[in-house]
This record gives C-alpha cells, structure tokens and sequence, in this order.
C-alpha cells in the first residue's frame, strides 16, 4: 500500500517488461491513478535507474528500478449536507441506514458533495467515528453507488471497532437479492474465488491470484425467470465488488450491472440490480445479536413484477 507523500521504490519484473511507465506506476501504487501517474512523470517526479523520465510512454524492461516522488495532497474535507435519510435504527452507539440507489458512500476525488456521509455528518454533527479520517467518518463498511441498502455506521471508535471485528471475523451478517444473467442447474452453492484489481482495468476487479485476497460468496435460487435468476447472495467475505465479479465470473452476472455484465440488457434501470436486504451484528455495548431488514427498492419490484407477469408467479 502506498500513500500519498510517500517516495515509492520498486524494481519491474519479467512480467512488466515491455509496459509503459504510467500504467506500470499506477498497477503498483493503490492511491495513484494512471492519468495521475502520467502527470507525475510530466512534472519530472519519476525516475528510471537513477534518470528521471518526462514521457509517460515510456517503456520499462525487466530489473528497471523505478523511483516516484508522490506529492501530499491537497487537504480535503467533507461538509455536512441537509440531505434526507432513510434511518432504520439509531441509539447513542450507531445507526442502520438503507442506503438508496445512485448515493455515493464517501467522498472522493470528483463526488465531493450528495454522498451519504454528508448526510451524516448534518445528521450525527460531531458524533461520528473517526477512525477513517476526515472523508470517512463513521463509515464501518461500503457498498457500491448503485447497491441499495443496509449499511451500519459507528457513533464512537469504540463502536466502529466492535463492528470492524466482527467484519474481520466474518460474524455478521450480510445478505443481498440480486437478479443475474441465465438459469442455474443447481438451487444453491458456493463461489470460494479470489478477488483483486484487473490486471487490465485499474477501475475493476476480477478473480486472480496474481493479487487477489480470498473472497467468499454463497448463493441461493430464490426464483427462475427464463433467461434470469433472482437470488440470495450471502457474503462471507467483503471484497470490493465481490458479488458483481463472483456472479459474473460463473456466467451470471448481474443485471444492469454495467461494468461487468452485457453492454445491452433489456431493462430501463440505472445500475446493478443488487439490494442489501439484510444485515444483522451483535451491538458494540450490549453483545445482542440484532438484524435489520430493508424491502427491494421501486425499481427493483418494478423489474420483477415485469418477469412475474411474463414467466409466472413462482418459478423457484
């Protein structure tokens, strides 16, 4: 992992040579981009055996040291937003919000405003974790912009450090509907695949060994619509996109998922159809066990009431 005003060192291997210098750059640095990386190499931040190269194009070989200069950046903070939230559970510990559709968890470089935690923080004031700094506040765990659901967020570190153990021990728990792409032979099983960044795409991710971390995803036939399945995905792991890519890595990926499913898909929806119906922790003060659950959003029924019509009731 590499941060920002950071020097990164490293040597190109065997399978390296040949690539240019900004992509390898931005392979090897989390926090860097690839454009980023190429403005670096511009601004004479990159050098390449002690010389340093101003043309992102330039090609590495194998056993090339290569030495970047990442600057700090510039200090970025979130505001609080007058922004409606749909509250499932709130005490003086933590709240379980149901996360729309099209709402960004956090901000980032580009979405700085309208994300969920500016919401919090004009809900919560200054009564929000900050074990995840200034852009993250409260924020426990993420699911992607166009995933609706349940996310729970910490008022105290301590709370926040309760419910991220409980994460790391795969205790809590984490169930999705999710409509995907072709029917299954079986009712149910299990993806035990791991995930990391695509090789190809530093905007996706992809089952590899080359950098992946194990990632865990059982799955269930809730019912069959000819050419689509809806199912229930439990997730005993919690890898960045990790229903989206196990999903489609088996030939279902998801519907109206637009970075790993069909470019066309016959449905008018705005992303995935993918909704975090369940989520269930033992509370951070008392140790009870309590589970929250958030109905389908409109434009996921609407979808599914579209496939009853057509292919029957039930199906499963």
């Amino acid at each position: 992992m590499t941060d920002y005003g950071d020097r990164l060192v490293f040597a190109a291997g065997k399978e390296d040579d040949g690539k240019r210098l900004d992509s390898l750059i931005g392979e090897r640095a989390e926090t860097v981009s690839r454009s980023f990386a190429a403005r670096l190499i511009e601004s004479g931040a990159v050098s390449v055996n002690g010389t340093v190269q101003i043309s992102k194009k330039q090609k590495v070989a194998e056993g090339d040291e290569i030495e970047v200069d990442i600057p700090e950046p510039e200090l970025l903070t979130a505001e609080p937003e007058n922004i409606p939230l749909d509250i499932v559970y709130e005490d003086d510990y933590l709240l379980v919000v149901n996360k729309p559709r099209g709402m960004v968890v956090h901000p980032a470089p580009g979405n700085y405003g309208g994300t969920l935690v500016n919401a919090l923080m004009y809900h919560c004031g200054e009564n929000l974790s900050a074990i995840n700094g200034v852009l993250r506040p409260g924020i426990v765990h993420r699911i992607d912009k166009d995933t609706s659901g349940l996310l729970a967020v910490a008022k105290s570190d301590r709370a926040h450090e309760c419910l991220s153990a409980q994460l790391a021990e795969h205790s809590v728990t984490r169930r999705y509907t999710a409509l995907v792409y072709n029917n299954f032979k079986e009712d149910e099983g299990t993806v035990d695949a791991p995930i990391g960044r695509d090789p190809g795409d530093r905007f996706k991710r992809a089952v590899t060994d080359r950098n992946g971390k194990r990632a865990v995803t059982h799955w269930r036939v809730l019912e069959r619509f000819g050419r689509f399945t809806l199912i229930e995905a439990v997730l005993e792991t919690g890898r960045t996109h990790q229903i989206r890519v196990h999903m489609s890595y088996i030939k279902h990926p998801l519907a109206g998922d637009p970075l790993y499913g069909p470019k066309n898909q016959p449905f008018s929806v705005s992303g995935q159809l993918l909704h975090a119906g369940v989520l269930g922790f033992r509370h951070p003060e008392d140790g009870r066990y309590m589970e929250f659950t958030a109905e389908l959003p409109e434009e996921f029924t609407a979808v599914l009431d579209e496939l009853r019509k057509k292919y029957g009731e039930s199906n499963s």
